[in-house]
Order: structure tokens, then sequence, then C-alpha cells
């Protein structure tokens, strides 16, 4: 199975990505376990976390199901190096037409992080897999209706920022196909059951139903 073939996958099962930023190597198994066992398929870990390569390679070695990866990839050459240690996956802050066509050459899924319609026109053209709304803080449902109206069909798109159970649904009705979710899923001296139960929230609200 491609990455690509692993994404769409991971995207028909639950379209949310979990941002881990700060986890260090000794618990990315647990969270790992517990994220997936929530569910969830898609895997980031930004690359200004403690150790984060140890980290993606951990977690693509011992969580078989899910596409894991970098958060935060700035430059080429670490697209690179995630790609070394077993990562599928690259995402980004911003758009970097380097970084997106590295990731291209190497066969992984990329994710450049844009705001406006120049930048997502731009990172597609490089090769992009899809796109980070990025933050969605600064962009509300109606950004997301408006940039959708001139995307061609079928751009993937995912807000990131500021996402929460409870706003989820307007994204969803505006055009988001899924979303990225960091401190709102995981912060540093979180518990693997605290994180479980914040996985299943998220979960549960972006299949459109509310838990107990």
């Amino acid at each position: 199975m491609t990455s690509h073939d692993k994404f769409s996958a991971a995207l028909d099962a639950l379209p949310l990505i979990a941002i881990l930023r700060g986890i260090t190597p000794a618990e990315s198994q647990p969270v790992g376990k517990v994220l997936t066992q929530s569910g969830w398929r898609l895997i980031e870990v930004p690359l200004n976390s403690p150790h984060p390569l140890q980290s993606i390679a951990t977690l693509a070695t011992t969580c078989l199901d899910a596409l894991v990866g970098a958060g935060t990839v700035l430059r080429a050459s670490e697209v690179r190096e995630v790609h070394a240690a077993g990562g599928q996956l690259i995402v980004s802050p911003n758009f970097n037409a380097e970084v997106v066509q590295e990731a291209v050459r190497l066969g992984m899924v990329c994710l450049p992080g844009v705001m406006t319609a120049t930048e997502a026109f731009a990172a597609l053209d490089a090769g992009a897999s899809g796109l980070k709304l990025f933050p969605a803080e600064m962009a509300t449902p109606a950004v997301v209706k408006a940039l959708r109206a001139v995307l061609p069909a079928g751009t993937l798109l995912f807000p990131v920022g500021g996402i929460t159970p409870a706003n989820m649904t307007a994204y969803r009705a505006a055009g988001a196909d899924g979303f990225g979710i960091g401190s709102a899923l995981y912060k540093p001296g979180m518990t693997t059951a605290e994180v479980g139960e914040v996985a299943l929230d998220f979960a549960a609200a972006c299949a459109g139903n509310i838990r107990a």
C-alpha cells in the first residue's frame, strides 16, 4: 500500500490529524496506541518536539494502521530526514515549493499550510496532496466556503488551529474535508487516558455525535 493509498483509507476511517507537539519518544508509543484504538489513523510529530525523528520512527513501527509523519517541516532536507525515519506524511505551517516537491519525489503525502487562494493554487501546482488551512482562527467557515468555490474539485482542505468538537460541524458544512487537532488533543503533561478521552470526543464530534 502506498502512502497515498494509506492516506485515503485513513481519511475514510476518520479525517482527523493528531498533532503531537512536544511529545517525547518515551510517550510516543502509548499515546499512538490510544489514538489508534480511538480510531485515529493520521499522526504527525512536529519537528520542534524533543527528538522528533525518534518518535516518528517509533510510531511508524508500532502504529501500523496509521499514516505517520512530521509537522512544522520547513526545509527539503527535513523531508528527507523524516522519510529516512519511516515517516510518510509531511505537514508544514507554510507553503515552500521545495518542501512539497521533495515530498512528492519521495512518494510522501504533503499538506502545506496556506491562507490565501494564491498560496493554495501555488501549492497545488507544486504537487501538494491537500491543503492545511492555517491558522484556522483567522479562517472562519465563510472563508472555507469561499475557497471551496474556486479550488479544483476534489481538493482536500484541512483547517488547523482552534478546532474544537463544537465548531467542527460548521466547518464541515462549509466544505472542510477534515482537521488537524493540536493542543486541544495533546499537550505535554497529559496522561494517556486523558488523551484517549479527548480523542474519543473529537472522533464522535467528527461523526456528528455527542458523547455522553
